[in-house]
Order: structure tokens, then C-alpha cells, then sequence
């Protein structure tokens, strides 16, 4: 048995919504800045500082000094920024850089903020999301595991290679819930739902930060992207998103809460507005609610020209005016667009911005480095032998191939043709992704070596006990036909006794400005499959994407489909595992996909309608092809004998829910066992179903286990019609399923 999450809903709920009535509370704004006092040191140097070099503490610019991958997302404007790079940093004219490049370019930096006349050190920061050199699944994949412990694990490791090379500070976790399978970021983030991301932001917070933030093997964590980011409207990144009060604080509030009860240092704010309002510059957002009511005392970052932004938005008049708002909304720290630096002396003068606002934010940013430990060692992070040692060790590439064993979903195995035998078979692997470097890391993974990485052709090669069966054809381009190309993948299925058809997404489809209108497999890749599957041969699709997708056509229709995601440097190895059964499916869908592209976004605790016969679209029913929380094992599950300690419990109480799970195959599984419930009538409508809790229970061929949950009346709560959390009395419904669409086991019991 697997260490649990001791992480209810209740938990998540009650610690945000004992909260969450907007400024109800009476909580001043202000409260929460004081609960970390400043320290002398601090005190002295922001009484020593010039207003200019108190804007340039407010100011992270990127670095020149980059790999090329990072260099790649920076937009071209920003660079004239850092053409005096060095300079800005003697003379206190910059706080900070990110997604430099190795030790030798951190401490070109530091050595040089060193010589300024107050000798304040420069923070170091990186877009580390899911792995600095040894490369973990993409967070959405890893969030199929349903293990918070491994989530915590890599983001550990994570963070040990990435401050090895000079980094304090990671721009991650991204805490943000994607219901929209459009946006392309879904795939930075633990999916659709409130318990299990938040359970992943609490376990990737601790993970990065470690035990203590001055360790030179801890970064700190910045949970992003404050808020509701994933609510932009048709999925479109940097879009306008345009939600209820109740469904902020129910839906995209939680998670943030989780990070914050956590420690998490830093948060940066959303690119998107929210009723007309920009996070960057909406007070109501940064003050009110993250410090006045959910407690927060640490450093708030714009995202990339975030600030500036608000006035191509319409709420500035230019970039000094966006400055001032951005100020005062609570944004502490600006990122590339140098706003700050340029306009906040001049506002200071012209009494526009109060001097007491400025050294509110520095004093977050010189505590933020004082907790990092750099006022006693600003080079503590920069050491050029535990740079190399840190680097790809076999812990960190065993932790890696374990996590992408952990993420990899088994949607369908009809006629059991899952696990592959090591002999006697030829196999063609067909698709763009057979093989080769490119498409294994996933998007966000700046600072690794794609060469690095393994492909599935090399390791079902290395799998097999002959590799001169195995054939590899490409067939088709990711988005484009390729001549003769089908003909080819074609001869190829015919000469093969199985096929496996490895389609789907480049990583360059998921990520920051990659939304896509339609969730499909490309139509060459789609016209690939559709010839292959007619050759009659047993197909095993392997999926790549970062989001959820509509399958269609004989990609659908394959006997076997296994989700892959992007697995990072372990890819390859990882799925051959799972293929020729050296390890079994375990993982489970954080998000939904859809029966059509139409019907997104789509997740599975949506409200229940007034006429569910009727909840359908004209061609198609309104729920999902393949559920959140689904997922098959090599084992052949059952469920069985569901026994609640009572019919009804006080508003005080709890419930005991016990369940044996079977396994009467000849392989051994790991289930992931999950609880959820209905309120049947409530004071606000309800969701169809909620995840309540989930347990995974490992079982032999031929055993079975009883797994117990202890259900509390209080993780029944809710936001009542005032937005405050309300336990009510009445009936409720209890399933214990493998998905959150399954029929499962079903109990009934009430709130007295």
C-alpha cells in the first residue's frame, strides 16, 4: 500500500471558504503583510536606498545569458532590456534575472550586483516546470498518477539540479484548474479537478522548497498563475474570463489556498481579467482576497509584461500609468517590462504612489532573499562541481522513469492484448512519434538536452528479445502528409504481427499560446490511422498530448490505447514498460476527454440540469468518452461489499466507508480506488458528483483488500447562498468507483 494523502476535501474547502465572502470577513488588506516582520538587516538597507535603486529592486529582467530554448519564448522587445545587463546589476538598477544559463552566467551577475554600493545580491529565477536536466512527465501526466508523494518527490529533485546551477527561485507550480481543453496550459496544471490539484499544489510546494528555503538544494516555489487563469473564454490564452463570485472561490481559489497553507513563497499573477478587471492591476485580486482574506505574506511577481499590459487592456493610459496601478493593486515585483524601474521614481515625486507602497514591496523582495539565505552567501547556489554532480544522476533518472511509469493511462486493452510478449512477434511502430529526440521532453523544458532523452522505437528495441523484429515507418508528418508515406506504414502493418501506432500532438501544441480550436489528432496522422487499422491488424495507439482529446475513427476503434502524454527523459523506457507488462497501467485521467471536439469545455462535476433526459446535444450525449478518474490495470478489478458505519450522521460526525477490491486476474494492479458524493437538495444546486477522497490499493493475481475512508460531515461543505461554507441536513449519494462516471457502488445515507 501506497502512503496516502491525508488531504480530504474538507480540507481544501474549509480552509478557503472560512474565507471566501468577498472582504466579508472585515480582515484589513494589510493584516497579512505583517505577520512576517522585517528584520534589522532589511530594515537598514530600505532606509539606506535611493528611490532608483528601490525600483530596481522591483525590477526581474530576463538574461541574454539563456539557453536557446528560453531565448525562444522571450519575446524579441523585451531583450533591449538587458542589453546593459551587467551594468543595471552594480548599479541596483535590477533585483533579479531569469532563465539564465549555468553557474558561470549567475555569477558574472551576482558578482557584479556584489561591487553596488549597498552589496544587495540578485534573486535568480527559472521556468523549471516539470524538470531542469533530468526531465519528469509534464504536470498534467504526472497528475494522472494521483500521488501527491511522487508529485512532491520530482519537484524535489527538481529543485536540487536547478539550484545547483545558481537558481534561488521557480516559476511552478502552476496551481491553475483546466476544464478547458483548448488552452493549451491545461498542461502545466493537475487538470479539472478542486481535491486533486490542490492536493498536487500543497505536495509540488513542498517538494520545491524543501525543509528550509536557505538549503542550497531548495528554491522557492511560486504558485501560479493568481487567478482563475484557466477560465479564459473559448480556451484562448491571455483572454478575458468572465465568472461568478461563487464559482472563483469554489473552483479556483482551493488550489492557491492549498499552496499558500503550504509556505509557498511566491505567487505571480494572471495574465487575464477577470469582469473587466486585470489581475496585474486589480487590487480586489493581489490585496483584498490573496492577503486580506487567504493570509498570504509573501512576494507577488507580475508574469511576463503583465503589468504593462493592463493598458493595451484598456485600464492604463500608457506604461507609467500602468505602473501606478499596478503598484498600488499589490503587484510587488515587475517582470520584463521594466516599468517600474523607468516610471516609479517620478510617481514617488509627484506623490502619485506613497513611498510607504514602494518599501512594502522591497521589503518582500529583500526578505524574500534573506530566507534564501543570500545575504550570508549570495553564491551559495553557484558551485560549478555540485553543478555536475547533481546533474542526471541515476536516482533523479530512476525517480523519472518510476514517475512516467506512474502517469502513463490505459484507456482501452480489448481482447487483453496488452502485455506484449518479449519474443516471437514482429512489431511496426508507425507515426511521427516512433521515434527520434524531438517530442519526449514536452513543452516548458528550457535547460535539457532533447538528445537525452529516450524514443519509443529505441526502447522497444532494447525490450525485445530480437530488435530485428521491429520495424519503424513514420507514415506521416505531425500535421502534414508525407508522399508515399501511407503506402509505406501500410507495407509495413501487412509484415507485422502487431502495430503500434504512435500519434497524436507536437509538445509544441500544449504550453503558453497554444490553444488549439479543435481537440482532435491531426487529419494526416487521423488519414494514417484509418489505413493502418484496415490492414486488420492488432493496433496499439500510443497517444502523445498535453491536454485532453476528442478520439475519433480507428484510433478510437484500436483494441488498445494507452496515454502517454509527455513523459520527459524516460519517455521511451517508460512506455516499453508498460507495453511488455514490466510494470502494469496504473494511471488515472485527471481530465476529461469529450465524445466531440464540441462539447469542451467539459468536466465531470458540472451542475445537474433540470431535465437530464434532455442534456444532450442532437448528435452526441453530453457526457464524457473516457471520465475524469479513468483508467484500466493489466488485474481484473472488482468492487464489492460497500458497508457505511451508519444511515445517518450529526452535522459533527462522520462516516466510515469501507469497500473490498478484488483482483481475479493474473496480474497483479494497482486500483485507484475513488469516493465521491451528491448532495441531493441543497440551497444551491450541486454538482452531479465531487471527488471526496482517493486511495490506491496494490493487489496480487487472485486477492483482494478492503479499503477504508472515513468521511467527516464537514467535508460535505459547501458555499452557501452568502458565499460563507454551510454543512446542511438531508440525503446524500455515495459511490466508491473507478471513475467519476462509473456506476460503481452506490450508498445513501443523511445529515441529521
Amino acid at each position: 500500500m501506497l502512503r496516502q494523502p491525508n488531504v480530504s476535501r474538507r480540507s481544501v474547502l474549509i480552509s478557503s471558504a472560512c474565507l471566501f465572502a468577498w472582504q466579508a470577513s472585515g480582515i484589513p488588506a494589510a493584516m497579512a503583510a505583517a505577520r512576517r516582520p522585517l528584520s534589522s538587516r532589511v530594515k537598514s538597507l530600505i532606509a539606506q536606498m535611493t528611490i532608483e535603486e528601490k525600483a530596481g529592486q522591483l525590477t526581474l529582467m530576463p538574461t541574454p545569458w539563456t539557453s536557446a530554448a528560453a531565448a525562444k519564448i522571450n519575446p524579441e522587445a523585451a531583450l533591449r532590456n538587458v542589453e546593459n545587463l551587467t551594468d543595471d546589476a552594480q548599479a541596483g538598477r535590477v533585483g533579479g534575472v531569469f532563465n539564465g544559463f549555468g553557474v558561470e552566467a549567475h555569477r558574472k551577475l551576482q558578482t557584479a550586483a556584489m561591487k553596488g554600493r549597498l552589496g544587495i545580491p540578485m534573486i535568480f529565477a527559472g521556468d523549471v516546470i516539470h524538470g531542469y536536466r533530468t526531465v519528469f512527465p509534464v504536470p498534467l501526466g504526472e497528475a494522472a498518477s494521483f500521488d501527491p508523494d511522487l508529485a512532491e518527490r520530482t519537484a524535489r529533485a527538481a529543485a536540487e539540479e536547478m539550484a545547483a546551477t545558481g537558481f534561488d527561485w521557480v516559476f511552478a507550480p502552476m496551481v491553475d484548474i483546466g476544464r478547458d481543453a483548448r488552452w493549451g496550459r491545461t498542461v502545466e496544471g493537475a487538470g479539472e479537478d478542486v481535491l486533486l490539484s490542490s492536493d498536487m499544489a500543497r505536495a509540488r510546494t513542498r517538494g520545491f522548497q524543501g525543509r528550509s528555503l536557505a538549503d542550497d538544494a531548495s528554491v522557492a516555489a511560486c504558485m501560479k498563475h493568481f487567478v482563475a487563469y484557466g477560465a479564459a473564454e473559448s480556451g484562448l490564452d491571455y483572454n478575458t474570463a468572465d465568472i461568478s463570485e461563487r464559482t472563483l472561490r469554489e473552483v479556483y481559489l482551493p488550489p492557491f489556498q492549498a499552496a499558500v497553507d503550504a509556505g509557498c513563497a511566491t505567487v505571480m499573477a494572471a495574465f487575464e481579467d477577470i469582469a473587466g478587471r486585470p489581475i496585474h492591476g486589480g487590487r480586489e485580486f493581489l490585496t483584498d482576497i490573496l492577503r486580506g482574506e487567504m493570509g498570504f505574506d509573501g512576494l507577488v511577481v507580475g508574469d511576463y509584461n503583465g503589468d504593462v499590459e493592463i493598458a493595451a487592456r484598456g485600464l492604463a493610459a500608457d506604461a507609467r500609468d500602468a505602473a501606478r496601478i499596478a503598484i498600488m493593486a499589490g503587484l510587488d515585483m515587475s517582470m520584463a517590462s521594466g516599468i517600474y524601474r523607468d516610471h516609479l521614481p517620478s510617481l514617488v515625486q509627484a506623490g502619485e504612489v506613497p513611498m510607504e507602497r514602494v518599501d512594502e514591496a522591497v521589503g518582500r523582495v529583500l526578505a524574500l532573499k534573506e530566507r534564501l539565505g543570500l545575504f550570508e552567501d549570495p553564491f551559495r547556489r553557484m558551485d560549478l562541481k555540485r553543478q555536475k554532480a547533481r546533474m542526471r544522476t541515476k536516482p533523479a533518472l530512476s525517480l523519472a522513469r518510476e514517475a512516467a511509469q506512474r502517469s502513463i493511462v490505459m484507456l482501452k486493452n480489448d481482447g487483453d492484448l496488452l502485455p506484449l510478449p518479449r519474443e516471437g512477434k514482429r512489431i511496426a511502430i508507425i507515426g511521427p512519434f516512433a521515434e527520434g529526440p524531438s517530442n519526449l521532453h514536452g513543452p516548458w523544458t528550457l535547460f535539457a538536452d532533447n538528445k537525452e532523452a529516450v524514443d519509443l522505437a529505441s526502447a522497444v528495441r532494447a525490450a525485445v528479445s530480437d530488435a530485428s523484429l521491429i520495424s519503424v515507418v513514420k507514415g506521416s508528418e505531425i500535421t502534414a502528409p508525407i508522399e508515399g508515406g501511407i503506402d509505406a506504414a501500410v507495407a509495413a502493418a501487412r509484415s507485422a504481427d502487431i502495430v503500434i501506432l504512435a500519434v497524436g500532438e507536437r509538445e509544441a501544441m500544449s504550453g503558453e499560446a497554444a490553444s488549439r480550436d479543435l481537440i482532435v489528432v491531426p487529419a494526416p496522422q487521423q488519414a494514417l490511422a484509418e489505413a493502418v487499422a484496415a490492414v486488420g491488424k492488432p493496433m496499439i495507439v500510443a497517444l502523445r498530448n498535453g491536454r485532453a482529446l476528442a478520439l475519433e475513427g480507428a484510433i478510437l476503434n484500436a483494441p488498445a490505447i494507452l496515454v502517454t502524454w509527455f513523459l520527459g527523459s524516460e519517455m521511451g523506457n517508460a512506455v516499453a514498460d508498460i507495453l511488455f507488462g514490466a510494470t502494469g497501467p496504473s494511471g488515472r485521467l485527471p481530465v476529461s476527454f469529450p465524445i466531440s471536439a464540441g462539447q469542451v469545455p467539459y468536466y465531470y462535476a458540472h451542475r445537474r440540469p433540470g431535465r437530464p433526459a434532455n442534456a444532450r446535444y442532437i448528435t452526441s450525449r453530453y457526457d464524457a468518452r473516457f471520465p475524469f478518474g479513468h483508467g484500466l490495470t493489466y488485474g481484473e478489478i472488482s468492487y464489492a461489499d460497500l458497508v457505511t458505519s451508519s444511515k445517518q450522521i450529526p452535522k459533527d460526525g462522520s462516516l466510515r466507508v469501507t469497500v473490498t477490491i478484488k483482483n481475479e486476474g493474473k496480474y497483479a494492479a494497482r486500483e485507484l480506488v475513488q469516493l465521491y458524493v451528491q448532495d441531493v437538495v441543497a440551497s444551491v444546486t450541486q454538482p452531479v458528483r465531487e471527488l471526496k477522497a482517493y486511495k490506491h490499493v496494490d493487489l496480487p493475481p487472485k486477492r483482494s483488500q478492503q479499503v477504508t475512508f472515513d468521511l467527516a460531515a464537514a467535508d460535505l461543505a459547501f458555499l452557501g447562498v452568502d458565499l460563507k461554507p454551510v454543512v446542511e441536513t438531508g440525503k446524500f449519494k455515495l459511490w466508491v468507483a473507478p471513475s467519476a462516471e462509473a456506476a460503481g457502488l452506490a450508498e445513501e445515507f443523511e445529515v441529521s
